[in-house]
């Protein structure tokens, strides 16, 4: 798949087949997000793929209401990012590297046949959906991915002009 296709291709999908993502897809997936740009090469991002215990744990975090959405994709990755809070520049420089690491997984799952969907659910801000996933002080969750087969297809949304959101300064 062409860059270009794949980055204009790519949607958030809700739906999902049964089949998880293999192992060795996921390695692949996060050996490609370490390549994410980040400031003096801090590595900031940090992956943790659930199982089924971590997955039940969040759950139960999330309650009854919120525990159905997690059940959406066969594979679920938190998303966070050490962070110091010694330097808040470094800090938002590392936070948006995170960013930008989860989304390469969302475009290299795109690019390998996988959909994809990045929540932020409540419960990932919770002390209890803090410890369901191990995550410790000093990281900063910033998203759970949703990965799976598609179930199916999306048409692209409509995008803001490229002229309403870009300005040519002098």
């Amino acid at each position: 798949m062409e860059l270009e296709d794949a980055i204009r291709g790519r949607r958030t999908h809700k739906a999902y087949g049964a089949d998880p993502v293999d192992r060795a897809t996921l390695e692949e997936l996060l050996e490609l997000a370490r390549w994410a740009p980040n400031h003096n090469l801090t590595n900031p991002w940090r992956f943790r793929v659930l199982g089924p215990g971590a997955r039940a744990r969040l759950k139960q975090a999330a309650g009854p209401e919120a525990a159905a959405k997690l059940d959406r994709a066969p594979t679920l990755i938190a998303v966070s990012v050490a962070q110091t809070g010694e330097d808040p520049v470094r800090d938002e420089e590392d936070l948006l590297a995170g960013g930008v690491a989860a989304y390469i997984v969302l475009l290299a799952a795109h690019g390998r046949g996988l959909a994809g969907y990045w929540r932020t659910p409540a419960v990932l801000r919770t002390d209890a959906g803090r410890a369901a996933l191990g995550v410790p002080d000093g990281e900063h969750v910033i998203g759970l991915l949703h990965l799976g087969p598609p179930r199916q297809e999306r048409e692209p949304p409509d995008r803001a002009p490229t002229g309403a959101v870009v300005s040519f300064l002098d």
